[in-house]
Order: C-alpha cells, then sequence, then structure tokens
C-alpha cells in the first residue's frame, strides 16, 4: 500500500522528541561565497546536450578529477557579468555517477526547471559525502570538502549559481541531501532524500558490507561504529534532526517488494556477505534488501523529523532499489524543492 503524508509545522509532544541532540554544526554559508579552496580549478568544459555543460575538476580534495554537469536555465549562455539563477542540486548514489540525473531520471525533460541552474556532481565510489576518516588521518577523499569549498565557490564565482539552493539526492545521495543541509545550516532552503541511506548508524553492519562488497574499506569512510561513533552521529541526519527543524524535507523509500515500477519479472538484489541477519528478519517476499534498510531507515527519520515540528513530506510504497522509482519521486518533490527556490537567486 502507498502511503503518503505531509506536515507542517505541527508540535508532537512525545518522550522520544527528547532524544539526543544534534552534532555541532559546520558554518559554511558564508566561507563558501570564497574562490574553491587549495586551487581548485576546471580543466575541460565542454557541452553534450541541449543546455547540457560538462565540467572536469582538478580537486585537490580528491586528490584527481570529478566530473560535474550542468543543466543550464534560459539565457544562461547569454548572462551578464553578475547574473545569477536559483540552484538545485542532484547528488548520485553510492556510484557516485553523475549521469543518472540525465540518464535514468531524464532531469532535462523537467519543464519546471527551466529557470533554474541544476548542478549534478560526481563522487568517488562509495564516497558516502564525507572527508573520509582515514584512521584518523583525514586526506582525500574529502567529498565534502570538494562539493562545497571547491565545487559550490566556483560555480558561483563563474557560472551563475545563486545563492537560493535546494538539494535532493538518490540513495547514498539521500543521505548526503540531508546530511549537507543539517551540517551547513542556511546553505540549502530545502532537502529531498530518495530512497537514502538516511540513518547509517542503525546498520552499520549493512553499509560497512556493502563497502566492502564493491572493494571500498568502510571503516575509512567514517571510522568504526563503535570507536569512532562521534564521527558517525556528526554526519547521520537521524542524530542531526534538530538541525533541520526549519527546512522543508521530502523522504521517499520503498519497502524492498517488488512494485508497480520493477516489471513483471524483477531480479533480486545480489547477496551481500556480512548482511545475513538483515536477510533473515525482513519478509520472505523482500527482493532488494538495499531498498528495505533505506525503507526502515526513511521511516525512522520521517517520525524523528515530524516530531520536532519539521515540514515533511513522505512517500512510502512497495518498490526496489532499481526501477525507475528515483525518477517519479524526482518529479513529485518539485513543487516542494522549487518553492523553496522561489523569489530568489
Amino acid at each position: 500500500m502507498t502511503e503518503r503524508y505531509e506536515y507542517s509545522r505541527r508540535r508532537f509532544m512525545t518522550a522520544a522528541a527528547a532524544f539526543g541532540g544534534a552534532a555541532a554544526a559546520v558554518g559554511l554559508a558564508g566561507g563558501a561565497r570564497a574562490a574553491g579552496r587549495g586551487g581548485a580549478r576546471v580543466a575541460r568544459e565542454r557541452r553534450t546536450g541541449d543546455r547540457l555543460v560538462e565540467l572536469t575538476i582538478d580537486s585537490p580534495a580528491l586528490g584527481g578529477q570529478e566530473t560535474v554537469v550542468l543543466l543550464t536555465p534560459r539565457g544562461w549562455e547569454r548572462r551578464a557579468a553578475g547574473r545569477t539563477w536559483p540552484v538545485l542540486w542532484l547528488l548520485p548514489g553510492g556510484d557516485g555517477d553523475e549521469r543518472i540525473w540525465t540518464e535514468q531520471h531524464l532531469v532535462q525533460d523537467i519543464g519546471e526547471l527551466r529557470d533554474t541552474l541544476v548542478v549534478m556532481p560526481g563522487m568517488p565510489l562509495f564516497g558516502f559525502y564525507t572527508d573520509w576518516w582515514n584512521g584518523g588521518a583525514g586526506g582525500p577523499p574529502a567529498v565534502e570538502t570538494f562539493h562545497l569549498r571547491e565545487v559550490l565557490p566556483l560555480l558561483e564565482r563563474d557560472y551563475g549559481a545563486g545563492r537560493a539552493r535546494a538539494v535532493g539526492g538518490d540513495s547514498q545521495g539521500g543521505f548526503g541531501a540531508l546530511s549537507y543541509t543539517a551540517r551547513h545550516p542556511g546553505l540549502f532552503r530545502a532537502a529531498a532524500s530518495y530512497s537514502g541511506a538516511v540513518h547509517p548508524l542503525a546498520h552499520p553492519e549493512v553499509w560497512l558490507s556493502g563497502a566492502r562488497y564493491v572493494g571500498v574499506d568502510g571503516t575509512a569512510i567514517f571510522g568504526d561504529p563503535v570507536a569512532q561513533r562521534h564521527v558517525w552521529e556528526a554526519h547521520d541526519p537521524w542524530y542531526l534532526a534538530d538541525a533541520l527543524r526549519h527546512t522543508p524535507v521530502y523522504l521517499a523509500a520503498g519497502d524492498g517488494t517488488a512494485g508497480e515500477l520493477d516489471g513483471p519479472d524483477p531480479e533480486p538484489d545480489p547477496f551481500i556477505p556480512g548482511t545475513e541477519e538483515w536477510v533473515e528478519r525482513l519478509p520472505d517476499d523482500v527482493i532488494s534488501l538495499t531498498e528495505a534498510i533505506c525503507g526502515i531507515e526513511t521511516r525512522a527519520l520521517a517520525d524523528r523529523l515530524i516530531m520536532r515540528g519539521t515540514p515533511v513530506t513522505a512517500h512510502f510504497y512497495p518498490g526496489t532499489h532499481g526501477g525507475t522509482y528515483g525518477r517519479r519521486e524526482l518529479r513529485s518533490s518539485m513543487p516542494l524543492l522549487l518553492r523553496a527556490l522561489d523569489g530568489g537567486a
């Protein structure tokens, strides 16, 4: 059964509202206006389609090059100095492939975005939208620094990006959208998560096993979930819920069963060693462990935000981590995201 609900700033006074506070936020809204930190620069710019521009960026934060795709607004090519547009950031999933938005979700076909600059940055594999722990040493890949202290100021300086911003993300990108918004108050006016891993500390074994499955040392990202619990909590949107109280949030996730967009004979997720306990716990008709876990985390975050009076729009449905659910939910979230950008650039 599909569930949709929307809450404005109504207070839910329950004992759960007293659960732990958010970690200290990292101020960025002002500092991001300066030039890119550490010498990030655009190494190549090329047009790849109608309104689509691809930037290859040399990033000290990543220790290499990464791609950012722009969907440009009307009049962008003839922009005068100082002309800006409202900005929608769209963050990809754990594969870091920015092309998901144009090739799978067809963002270029959304007419409401004709007057918005859409920013679609890439990310290293399983980058999880953070500056990696790396055993306490830090260093590349510093994904958060790349996006918010390198790419963002470059776009504001040279590509017409304004200060009115909203953000959405698919899968791991949903985590990034909410974590970035909470950690940097005022940077984004609204945030959306489509099948997001939005409470990873609730299931660290699943995400660490997923990292290992694709050849990544998961403990290098946030550290060990016990020894470095403070690092996990400082990025986990569930623990940062207080920082999202005044931000419109769109949440969507499936339950891991086959849904209407999965086709007549959907393939189950591949088995990921280390997730046996959760495979046993979930109902027999779940064919997508990843989506089932994302659905559990999204419901938990929705409840927590609602209890804090956050304006939440949520959609829960039968469905897997594949199909075209992200395409549908991106379009469903447009009114919320664009309302936040209305009247500002």
